[in-house]
């Protein structure tokens, strides 16, 4: 009898480590299987979307990767408005007229405030210096001269006295056909000289390891284009700024607050004559 209860304890034992240990095999099973699901699926994810083109971040990682040549597909079109009224004057930004800032991600402001972008800048520097004007930011980042062609009418329908033009680097960074990039600014300008709209151009210039023949017909058709239409020429939209870490952000590409304060110094000089000229005319 003794014996008997033995043998069925030691069943029963058996027993119930057979089960645990298929209780436990399973859930492990599980948590294994669970555990690559939690770690593959973003994975996977991540890569469909890197694949795809499209942006996980906000637009500080567009507009990087679209410096950098990286990224074709511009990002959502935004427009922001300054006014460079004084506190206690009367009209409203409505009743100004209008400049607007047209570019990619270098006048959009990349990485900064709006405020602290050079348009929003530029709107404070005009009403220090005695000047009213509505000043809109018309940057997209990831924009090339392409984009900005398909842009026109968009920009046109703020009815602008001027339009300061900033496109062409993401070309040259994608070693695209200058023929290309001439074809669309000149293309850009006559479509906004045709409406009466005045143009200043801002000229650009690559790294000198895209090649010294490319490198100097890339800077030479901006001055090109400002000699063929007769108009004003920012020789380098970036002069002071670039390649100057502490002006810069650290991607080293995209101006900090400080550094913008530099470019609306580069664009009044050309901007200046002109404001100064139709306050003459009244």
């Amino acid at each position: 009898m003794g014996t008997r209860v033995r043998v069925n304890r030691r069943k029963n034992l058996a027993q119930w480590l057979t089960a645990e240990i298929h209780q436990r095999d399973s859930f492990g099973k599980f948590l294994e299987q669970a555990l690559r699901f939690v770690i593959i699926l973003p994975a996977s994810v991540l890569f469909c979307l890197t694949l795809l083109g499209c942006d996980t971040q906000e637009d500080t990682s567009v507009s990087r990767l679209e410096s950098q040549g990286l990224n074709s597909q511009a990002a959502p079109i935004r427009e922001t408005r300054s006014s460079s009224l004084g506190q206690h004057d009367a009209r409203g930004p409505g009743d100004l007229p209008r400049i607007v800032a047209f570019g990619d991600s270098l006048t959009a402001g990349l990485g900064v405030g709006q405020e602290d972008a050079y348009p929003g800048q530029l709107a404070r520097w005009l009403n220090e210096q005695g000047f009213q004007y509505e000043v809109i930011n018309a940057g997209v980042s990831g924009d090339t001269t392409a984009g900005g062609l398909r842009r026109i009418e968009w920009v046109l329908k703020s009815q602008p006295k001027l339009v300061i033009l900033e496109l062409g680097a993401n070309d040259g960074l994608r070693g695209q056909p200058l023929k290309e990039t001439y074809k669309n600014l000149n293309a850009i300008i006559e479509g906004l000289k045709t409406k009466g709209v005045i143009v200043v151009l801002a000229g650009m210039r690559l790294p000198l390891n895209y090649g010294a023949d490319y490198t100097q017909e890339f800077s030479d058709l901006f001055v090109r284009l400002a000699e063929e239409h007769k108009i004003s020429f920012i020789p380098f939209f970036l002069e002071g700024v670039a390649t100057r870490r502490h002006l810069n952000q650290g991607d080293g590409l995209h101006p900090t607050a400080e550094g913008y304060s530099i470019v609306v110094q580069n664009v009044w000089r050309a901007v200046e004559p002109i404001l100064k000229e139709l306050a003459h005319k009244g």
